[in-house]
């Protein structure tokens, strides 16, 4: 597995050693709550979970750490990978609130993105995304992606309904 990027935001592959830091970075509620999980479900981080995480990153050919600085602030995959019809679903989690609204997803989502279209020649990227996660939206939006749909009442977060939305990008849409 390859790294990908050479300027401040950098994708590696995982390892165990990522098992520390993905543990000082803890669990934010408000980014949780953007992966959909309710106040009263928000778990702290322990060294356990933080090495379960890290050896489950491990375990996938299409997953990549998001490194600034040589931080670790995040992850960022591919994954639900259909060779036949060319396509792939991505996700991306920043656990570091520090890096949030400064770029680094659409920097990074952008590495993957010249990976996946030019390494790896898919054809087609797709997101799910909450309705109310409004800075991924825009980091998705920035990169061409287009909501192509809205699954409706999809997640019960903190006592209340929400939407999905689904957004795609082709490889013949994304800027070279």
């Amino acid at each position: 597995m390859m790294v990908l990027g050479v300027g401040r935001v950098r994708l590696r592959p995982a390892s165990p050693d990522d098992a520390e830091a993905r543990f000082a970075l803890g669990t934010d509620a408000e980014i949780v709550k953007m992966f959909g999980v309710s106040s009263a479900d928000v778990l702290p981080m322990t060294r356990h979970a933080a090495e379960q995480w890290a050896l489950a990153q491990t375990q996938s050919p299409h997953v990549w750490i998001i490194e600034v600085e040589k931080r670790l602030i995040g992850e960022i995959k591919l994954h639900s990978i259909n060779d036949q019809d060319r396509r792939a679903s991505m996700a991306i989690g920043i656990y570091d609130p520090s890096f949030l609204g400064k770029g680094i997803g659409t920097e990074a989502i952008r590495l993957l993105l010249q990976h996946a279209f030019r390494e790896l020649k898919l054809h087609r990227i797709g997101i799910r995304v909450l309705a109310y996660n409004e800075r991924a939206i825009r980091a998705y939006a920035k990169c061409g992606f287009i909501v192509e749909g809205r699954e409706r009442e999809t997640a019960f977060v903190d006592g209340k309904w929400h939407d999905d939305l689904m957004m795609g990008l082709l490889s013949t849409e994304f800027p070279a």
